[in-house]
């Protein structure tokens, strides 16, 4: 932080929870976040959200879903949070019949133009699941999401796969 001169983080911290301090250069302000521990932020978020989808049966137990981006199996658990966590995995289709594979920068997770490591796949499904195998689980990045990713994966493949055209077989039975 050479150059940085700490200015106004009590006035800026009564009304944001100490979370934020101003730092000037050269005439410049700019805002840095404190690091804030996954488990807070869950604790926060975890029971009211924007992204959160409640389905009702027939009984009393519901099953809570997420739309909130960066999570494989969109329930929401503190696993599969991309709110929560720090180093996430998401898998979207792309352009041209491509598959999208996106990991979070830890060392960026506050700068939100330069947080996702992008890569973009084309090759045959085999392949493709082999580089989502070694990018997740192999690199020692999210082991425990390799599941959720190889099954996001065949998901997004499948759902790329153009049908087939022509005639409709007719049924045979006499």
């Amino acid at each position: 932080m050479d150059g940085f001169v700490e200015y106004g983080t009590k006035d800026i911290s009564a009304s944001v929870g100490a979370l934020v301090s101003v730092l000037w250069r050269n005439g410049d302000a700019f805002v840095k976040m404190a690091t804030v521990p996954g488990q807070l932020i869950w604790e926060i978020v975890k029971k009211n959200n924007s992204f959160l989808v409640k389905e009702f049966g027939n009984g009393t137990a519901g099953v809570v879903f997420s739309k909130e981006p960066n999570n494989l199996y969109n329930l929401h658990t503190y696993k599969h949070s991309g709110l929560a966590n720090k180093k996430t995995v998401t898998i979207q289709p792309g352009k041209d019949h491509s598959v999208l594979l996106a990991t979070t920068k830890t060392k960026k997770w506050n700068k939100l133009a330069s947080v996702l490591n992008k890569s973009v796949m084309k090759k045959e499904f085999s392949r493709m699941a082999k580089a989502v195998s070694n990018q997740v689980a192999d690199n020692y990045y999210r082991p425990d999401l390799k599941k959720a990713a190889l099954a996001r994966l065949s998901v997004v493949h499948r759902s790329l796969k153009v049908a087939k055209s022509g005639p409709k077989k007719k049924n045979r039975q006499a």
